[in-house]
């Protein structure tokens, strides 16, 4: 699996990718999230937006966070750490261990520290959700007791 930055050859493609109906409320589109990435190029907290290959085949989205945001309810945690803001892999490719392998992925491409030193990386999901909190704790991130907005935030020592 690799990660490939959003570019002018996989954008729209990017942007085509779904997930099943019951999980959209868990997960902002990729359009959004590319329009939130390019809108935080100029702040303190950076947006990376990777299309996840298996292959040569485009199977999902992620999006790395990096730095500190200053928005009001942002997580302490933040601040000089790495962030899995989004991640989604397209309905048509789940159920086949993607979205586990995508975290582990994820977490040795963080450690090499891209961005930055950190120490730190942390993700966010909805309470509702379970299987993302089966998931990511089995991937070693813990509960931090702290919210962003309406949801939990789990945080892994790098």
């Amino acid at each position: 699996m690799e990660f490939r930055k959003v570019d002018a050859e996989n954008i729209w493609a990017i942007v085509k990718l779904s997930v099943q109906i019951e999980q959209e409320n868990f997960v902002a589109s990729n359009t959004k999230s590319i329009l939130e990435a390019y809108t935080t190029i100029e702040s303190d907290y950076k947006a990376y937006p990777f299309g996840v290959y298996e292959g040569e085949k485009l199977v999902g989205f992620i999006m790395f966070g990096y730095g500190f945001s200053d928005e009001e309810d942002a997580p302490k945690i933040g601040n000089h750490n790495y962030s899995i803001w989004r991640l989604m892999i397209d309905k048509k490719y789940q159920g086949q261990g993607l979205g586990k392998k995508a975290v582990e992925t994820a977490i040795t491409f963080v450690k090499t520290g891209p961005y930055g030193k950190a120490d730190y990386c942390w993700l966010s999901y909805e309470p509702e959700n379970e299987l993302a909190r089966y998931l990511y704790h089995s991937l070693g991130f813990e509960e931090s007791g702290e919210m962003c907005e309406d949801e939990i935030i789990a945080v892994m020592k790098l």
